[in-house]
């Protein structure tokens, strides 16, 4: 795809505009909330990780009628059922904290071996009203406490398979090139060269 091509990221967390930013290629242009005139919360009610980030998506598209790209993440542990999934970002209640979220979750793996787990992603694409779904997941395990400083979120406590640090000491690069992000913005991508140069 040659021409510029611009997308409303539904999404107030600057982390997330960055590290998907990063990883689209240069004549991919994402445009934020305040960008595009849209200070309302958006909607996250769903249940579910695909439905809130297709609920933010439509939500752009039938406000402004602008292409947009939305995600929504979650970690599943295996303990723990796959919590907190969806209640991710207020796995410890609100308002969100995610020194208070990885606590608590530290507290509900006490004296559980087994630490498996998972970081998912789903990137929704509302493009000329048309909603397509991208998953991206890494498999890993919990770390028994936090370690190292990068990232945001549960960076600190989750180790990707593989390696031997977290997600909170590995560099960005790294995590980028390996993260369940990246890994839904690849398929994203695949999607999007296939449209080919008119799109």
């Amino acid at each position: 795809m040659s021409s510029e091509f611009s997308l409303v990221f539904a999404s107030r967390n600057p982390n997330k505009l960055l590290e998907i930013s990063s990883a689209l290629p240069p004549n991919f242009f994402l445009k934020s909330l305040s960008d595009a005139g849209i200070i309302e919360e958006l909607p996250e009610t769903s249940g579910t990780i695909s439905g809130n980030a297709a609920q933010k998506a439509l939500y752009v598209w039938q406000a402004i009628g602008a292409n947009a790209l939305a995600d929504d993440s979650g970690l599943e542990v295996v303990a723990l059922g796959d919590r907190p999934g969806v209640d991710s970002a207020f796995f410890a209640g609100v308002p969100r904290n995610d020194a208070r979220n990885m606590m608590y979750l530290l507290d509900q793996m006490e004296g559980i071996l087994d630490r498996r787990a998972s970081f998912v992603t789903v990137i929704a694409l509302v493009l000329g009203g048309e909603l397509r779904l991208f998953e991206g997941r890494i498999h890993g395990r919990i770390a028994e406490r936090p370690l190292g400083s990068n990232g945001f979120g549960y960076d600190p406590v989750f180790i990707p398979e593989g390696y031997q640090d977290t997600f909170g000491q590995l560099p960005a690069a790294v995590k980028q090139s390996i993260s369940h992000r990246a890994r839904a913005v690849s398929v994203l991508r695949e999607y999007l060269d296939s449209l080919g140069a008119d799109h």
